[in-house]
C-alpha cells in the first residue's frame, strides 16, 4: 500500500485526522472525512492533483491515479440546492490520470470494472466493465473480465 493510500485511510482518525488532512494537502490529494472507501484502494503518482466530493462512495480494490476530479456539475449552486445526490465508484474501476466524473444530478455510477481513460469527462453513469474515453466521454469498448480471460487463453 503507498504512503497516499494509506494516510486516505487514516483521515477519519479521531486523534490524527486533522494532521493527516493537512499532509495530503501537501500532495495536493483532497479526499474529505466523509468520503466511503472500501479496501484495497490504489493510488499512483502519489495522486497529486485529486479532488474527491465528499457525497462520493468508493468500492473494493479501485485504481486511482493523479490528477482526477470527482465532483459536482454545478459548483455555483449552493450544496443545499445542487440536483447531485452522489458518485458511486464501484469494486475494480479504474481512474486514469486526469478523468474526471461530474455528477449533474441524482447518483452517478461507475460500474464493476470500468475503466475511464485519461482525461476523459464522463457525465453519465455507466455499465459494469466498460471502457470510457473523451471528452465528453463515450463508450469506446468492453472489457474482458478475467475470469473470462483466462478461460479462453
Amino acid at each position: 500500500m503507498s504512503l497516499v493510500s494509506a494516510l486516505i485511510y487514516r483521515r477519519r482518525s479521531a486523534l490524527v485526522g486533522r494532521l493527516v488532512q493537512e499532509v495530503l494537502a501537501l500532495y495536493g490529494v483532497e479526499v474529505p472525512a466523509a468520503v466511503e472507501i472500501g479496501p484495497g484502494l490504489k493510488v499512483f503518482h502519489r495522486g497529486f492533483g485529486t479532488v474527491v466530493h465528499p457525497f462520493t462512495t468508493i468500492g473494493a480494490n479501485v485504481t486511482i491515479y493523479n490528477g482526477v476530479t470527482l465532483g459536482r456539475a454545478d459548483p455555483w449552486v449552493p450544496q443545499e440546492a445542487s440536483a447531485m445526490e452522489r458518485i458511486v465508484i464501484e469494486d475494480g474501476v479504474c481512474l486514469c490520470a486526469g478523468a474526471k466524473v461530474v455528477c449533474k444530478q441524482g447518483v452517478l455510477t461507475i460500474g464493476r470494472g470500468t475503466v475511464l481513460g485519461a482525461n476523459a469527462v464522463l457525465t453519465t453513469s455507466t455499465g459494469p466493465d466498460e471502457i470510457w474515453a473523451g471528452v465528453p466521454a463515450r463508450r469506446i469498448g468492453h472489457r474482458i473480465p478475467l475470469s473470462e480471460a483466462g478461460a479462453t487463453a
